[in-house]
């Protein structure tokens, strides 16, 4: 009987390690490059491709940097997104840590990124068994000079083994000393809420979303995603050529929760869902939007989409209410039926004219009219109908 009890405590006990094995929700091990290299961190004055710096919990391939806030590179300050040091690819350069993940798990990984001096900069991220993704950096939504990213993936590998994250510089500049600087990296598994039986849309109040620190000021973009099944935002795609931004109540104004949606970039932003309908029945899509509270320039409005219906809502508040609710009505065509939202407007912040923003959504949500007309028999106006043509044909 002792020896059962030992058996059983060992047991528990490895259990435990390898429950703790798997990566936790937050920071990766030097995900800031805050830790110093053996010997501390590099000289500034470094010049662009004479070396490579080690990088603790990173393993490196090229020529990476470890720069310093403040930095001059000639004669333009290199932007390090939070703290006092971030890492710079070089040309095809690569940095990479290994994580123990659960098999078939989604998860979201947060970083910030900034380019240098190329408009044309891209980054790739990648995770073993994964389809690799590119953010291009090109476009700057923030007067900052730097933005804060989320890329998902489903976990390939089997329990105990691990996954290969990786970040890349593809690009061949002739001049070495250009390639994006990243920082901040975390990582954040996904669940998908359940459906609610009052509502068709998964996550329409978008709770449940990728990594966000305390101090993002500047939110979370969500770049083109055209894979509903693997996305930081589950239950939504990114379906356009630009991003939008995952938001908080601690920075922004929104509308219900804790988190929402910014739309940006007018018809370049566009976020959609494929919901779950009866053919012929009808349909309400509600959603309230606003103000995020980032002096965001009039006008505001929302284009949403039901199925073959569209129609824009101009954001128009009384009082100090910084939301209003919006209301679409539609008959569904088919049992998937889409929804969509992008900004009518190409909105910039008042205070600096560069930041990118616009109007935000929240609270989607799609029920069923009651007594709607169904595929399955003539429905109530059916039957008035045939009221009518029989009583005609009586008088007749």
């Amino acid at each position: 009987m002792e020896g059962s009890w030992v058996s059983l405590w060992v047991l528990l006990l490895f259990l435990t390690q390898w429950a703790s094995s798997i990566v936790e929700d937050g920071l990766l091990n030097n995900g800031d490059f805050e830790t110093p290299p053996i010997g501390g961190f590099p000289n500034p004055s470094l010049a662009a491709g004479e070396g490579t710096t080690p990088v603790p919990s990173w393993t490196i391939n090229g020529t990476v940097e470890l720069i310093k806030s403040g930095q001059l590179q000639g004669g333009m300050i290199l932007i390090v997104p939070e703290g006092k040091h971030a890492v710079r690819l070089g040309n095809e350069a690569e940095v990479s840590q290994n994580v123990e993940l659960e098999k078939g798990s989604m998860y979201s990984v947060t970083f910030s990124a900034a380019r240098t001096c190329a408009q044309l900069e891209e980054l790739n991220m990648s995770a073993t068994g994964a389809a690799a993704s590119t953010v291009d950096l090109q476009t700057l939504y923030s007067v900052e000079g730097w933005d804060a990213y989320a890329w998902a993936f489903q976990a390939q590998l089997e329990d105990g083994a691990e996954t290969k994250l990786a970040f890349k510089n593809p690009g061949m500049d002739e001049d070495p000393s250009c390639g994006p600087i990243i920082d901040n990296i975390a990582i954040k598994k996904l669940f998908t809420p359940d459906r609610l039986e009052d509502n068709a849309v998964i996550n329409g109040d978008f709770e449940e979303g990728p990594w966000m620190f305390r101090n993002a000021t500047l939110g979370v973009l969500l770049p083109t995603n055209l894979d509903e099944e693997i996305t930081s935002l589950p239950g939504w795609i990114v379906e356009s050529n630009r991003a939008v931004r995952y938001i908080d109540s601690d920075h922004f104004n929104v509308p219900q929760g804790k988190r929402a949606i910014e739309l940006l970039s007018g018809k370049e932003g566009i976020i959609s869902q494929m919901v779950e309908t009866t053919p012929q029945k009808q349909y309400n899509l509600t959603f309230t939007f606003g103000h995020a509270g980032d002096t965001c320039q009039a006008p505001l409005a929302v284009m949403a989409f039901a199925g073959d219906q569209a129609q824009n809502f101009h954001y128009s508040p009384t009082g100090n209410a910084n939301h209003q609710l919006a209301n679409l009505s539609f008959t569904a065509r088919a049992e998937r039926t889409r929804i969509a939202f992008y900004s009518v407007y190409y909105n910039t912040r008042s205070d600096d004219h560069s930041s990118l923003c616009g109007p935000v959504v929240d609270d989607v949500r799609v029920w069923g009219v009651s007594g709607s007309a169904r595929a399955n028999g003539p429905g109530f106006v059916g039957l008035l109908l045939g009221m009518v043509l029989l009583v005609g044909l009586a008088l007749a």
